[in-house]
């Protein structure tokens, strides 16, 4: 499931403004990702209460079981990008990503609770991360709404990939089975025979929606964030974003406690 998106890029602030200016942080993306971090720490309970647990949940299922995680999914990756131009240590993060990931693949194969997370959200944090930092240095960072629409679109159309598809409804194409038969491209987005993660978010599609939130960013930096997106206030919220890693590294051992699974 879903981890947070940068924790401590610059909010806003010119060169040679006030110190206390540019450290002053934009509340709605604390807002937002603190609500779906609590979102997510409720979706994780409801799992492990009915897959591990084996509560009567049968109401957590698809299509709600799919929407819900969707919805926290997306918003992560979505202020991540939003976020991303703001940042001066987008490589320092991405790698700092990286190494969350590999703790926890290592953590969940040793406690075997459930599936092991092989390329799940934190890995995917880390490769956009990477992907949008690249993209600044070679100057081609997507900027403004059409670019932004442009990509939520393709990202939309590409969901599909990691089952073998592409496109929406009656206008899917089925993809070559052949292609999912080459070991090795799971952290692309093409699965081969015997992948399998308790979590999982490839670059691709995933990518698409971090550029979708870097291409809005970028454009609202150029001309300034509106004054009720920094005055966004929820104390709860803003705390619980603002502590978005430190909560998704936890919850998950919490929670297994609490609900005697552990």
């Amino acid at each position: 499931m879903p981890a947070p998106s940068p924790g401590d890029a610059e909010h806003g602030g010119s060169a040679g403004a006030n110190p206390a200016v540019q450290r002053r942080r934009i509340g709605i993306f604390d807002a937002v990702r603190g609500l779906s971090v609590i979102s997510m720490v409720l979706f994780h309970l409801c799992y492990d209460l009915r897959f591990l647990a084996g509560a009567d949940l049968a109401w957590f299922a698809p299509p709600l079981q799919d929407v819900w995680r969707a919805s926290i999914s997306w918003t992560f990756l979505f202020v991540a990008g939003c976020m991303c131009p703001l940042s001066r240590g987008n490589l320092r993060r991405g790698l700092g990503y990286g190494a969350v990931a590999v703790a926890i693949y290592l953590a969940t194969a040793v406690a075997a609770v459930d599936v092991p997370i092989s390329f799940g959200i934190i890995y995917c944090m880390s490769a956009c991360t990477l992907v949008a930092w690249a993209l600044e240095r070679l100057r081609c960072m997507p900027t403004g709404p059409v670019l932004a629409g442009a990509l939520f679109v393709c990202f939309v159309l590409l969901l599909g990939l990691p089952s073998g598809t592409v496109g929406i409804g009656p206008l899917s194409l089925a993809l070559p089975r052949s292609l999912y038969e080459v070991p090795g491209l799971a952290w692309l987005g093409v699965p081969g025979p015997g992948f399998s993660s308790g979590d999982y978010y490839p670059l691709v599609p995933f990518v698409l929606m971090y550029l979708t939130g870097a291409s809005m960013g970028s454009w609202l930096r150029e001309r300034g964030y509106p004054g009720w997106s920094w005055d966004a206030q929820v104390p709860i919220l803003n705390f619980v974003g603002r502590h978005a890693l430190l909560v998704y590294v936890v919850h998950q051992p919490v929670l297994l406690l609490l609900t005697g699974v552990a």
